[in-house]
């Protein structure tokens, strides 16, 4: 059947793109923005993308019109879906009913390190010959494309609790029936949709009733929303790692490169990697309590890891001009900032640091950060807040008590300037965005060169 996808270019929507795709489907959509690296992903597998929404795009019919959750009512394409009565679903319903339907599904949720834990998950089960299918909300370099049906019944799915779409304000992941769940963490977030931390926490539960009694739940001691969510009533088996937890890590690099993994107290191996972090550290261990869910032994999971390369887009190395370093990463919470500079701190020891970020995702663009924002970047030296004309609240004024070095820029070029004017050889540059931010990587590179 032919497919249409409006909203292609999201993470979520693009991955869903390439398995309709797998499955036979003719897939074509169209997004208001067609930017990589999304873009140059469906592309590559002969899906046919359009720019904008003219209705024009939906005559003559196609079979099926998936809506991706950034279009509501108003939308010329909607509208004209709904007037002439043509089939529509929701994304994640579309995803349930097709894809996971039978299926022994892994779930990674939580407000920070979905992706990069998914990817970690899909690439350790993979490395044990599970072949799992998986669908990711960015590329994992392991596998280069961010979702296939796989030739097992493991599916790995990140597992969103954004709305699902305009008609289904249920959050993503209560499509999916998960029998194992990863709970990585849990904070205030989607300003656009949630009123408070309750109302999050409220979905996260509706997630926890939808898990079988012979499933499995991993968390977090750390998380007090999250017990929050277990205390309203639990029916599954927990595992839970970090301090206090069945699983541990014992660091031995301060930057969390290299860590000695214990379950239950028995040291299982020592995992040696490309990542720093604390957050990658407590990733790896939830992916180490669902990877031997499904029956993968601690010790070839840990070998799998050590092999493993996150997300593009997540502390990756996209440039070096004349000693200076730039990095591209999707960090956009405060939580998310503060952590991604604390492991390159830890990294590059004295080196200077320079954070660029653009408060992009609807929280920030709402405000709903911003008092988080000032103590986010301690660990950088100077920090480059980008604000468009149109962000709505006063940016300098929200991060004006940060005791770094900070500018804020109303331009890319004038980004530009400061990084050429204050970065030296051995700097390290961090631009930090959940958008394409209008291609500054690549702009920055050359005007460096």
């Amino acid at each position: 059947m032919h497919i249409h996808v409006l909203g292609i270019c999201g993470t979520f929507m693009g991955s869903l793109a390439v398995l309709a795709k797998e499955l036979g489907h003719r897939v074509t959509g169209s997004d208001a923005n067609v930017y990589p690296p999304m873009s140059t992903q469906l592309q590559a597998q002969g899906i046919e993308l359009t720019q904008g929404y003219d209705a024009a795009q939906l005559d003559p019919a196609p079979d099926l019109v998936i809506i991706g959750n950034a279009l509501s009512r108003g939308n010329p394409a909607v509208e004209y879906v709904l007037d002439k009565g043509l089939p529509y679903v929701s994304g994640p319903q579309w995803l349930a009913d097709h894809v996971l339907q039978g299926r022994w599904v892994l779930a990674v949720a939580g407000t920070h390190g979905k992706t990069s834990t998914s990817s970690m998950l899909a690439w350790v089960l993979e490395h044990a010959g599970m072949s799992p299918g998986f669908l990711i909300g960015g590329v994992p370099q392991n596998f280069a494309v961010s979702a296939r049906l796989g030739g097992t019944p493991f599916f790995v799915v990140e597992a969103d609790e954004y709305d699902s779409a305009f008609f289904d304000k249920r959050s993503k992941f209560v499509h999916y029936r998960p029998r194992t769940a990863i709970l990585n963490n849990l904070e205030y977030d989607h300003a656009d949709i949630f009123p408070d931390l309750a109302a999050i926490e409220r979905q996260f539960h509706h997630l926890v009733r939808t898990i079988p009694s012979q499933g499995l739940i991993i968390h977090p001691t750390t998380e007090p929303a999250l017990q929050r969510v277990i205390s309203m009533g639990c029916w599954t088996p927990v595992q839970t790692t970090g301090l206090g937890g069945q699983w541990q890590a014992r660091l031995l690099s301060e930057d969390g490169s290299r860590f000695e993994v214990l379950f239950e107290g028995s040291s299982q191996g020592i995992v040696d990697w490309g990542l720093t972090g604390q957050h990658n550290v407590a990733n790896a261990l939830a992916t180490l309590a669902a990877a031997r869910h499904v029956g993968v032994v601690p010790a070839m999971a840990i070998e799998a890891l050590g092999a493993f390369k996150n997300v593009k887009r997540r502390m990756e190395k996209v440039a070096q001009v004349r000693g200076i370093t730039i990095y591209d990463d999707f960090a956009h919470h405060p939580t998310a900032i503060a952590t991604t500079l604390d492991g390159l701190r830890k990294r590059i020891g004295d080196a200077p640091l320079i954070a660029v970020i653009e408060p992009r995702s609807n929280s920030m663009k709402l405000g709903a950060h911003r008092d988080g924002l000032p103590g986010s970047v301690n660990d950088a030296d100077e920090v480059i807040w980008y604000a468009p004309p149109n962000l709505g609240w006063d940016l300098a004024a929200a991060v004006a008590p940060s005791t770094v070095s900070t500018m804020v820029a109303d331009s890319l070029e004038a980004i530009i300037a400061r990084v050429k004017a204050q970065a030296v050889s051995g700097t390290h540059v961090v631009i930090m965005s959940n958008g394409g931010f209008g291609g500054l990587h690549v702009k920055l590179a050359e005007a460096l060169r």
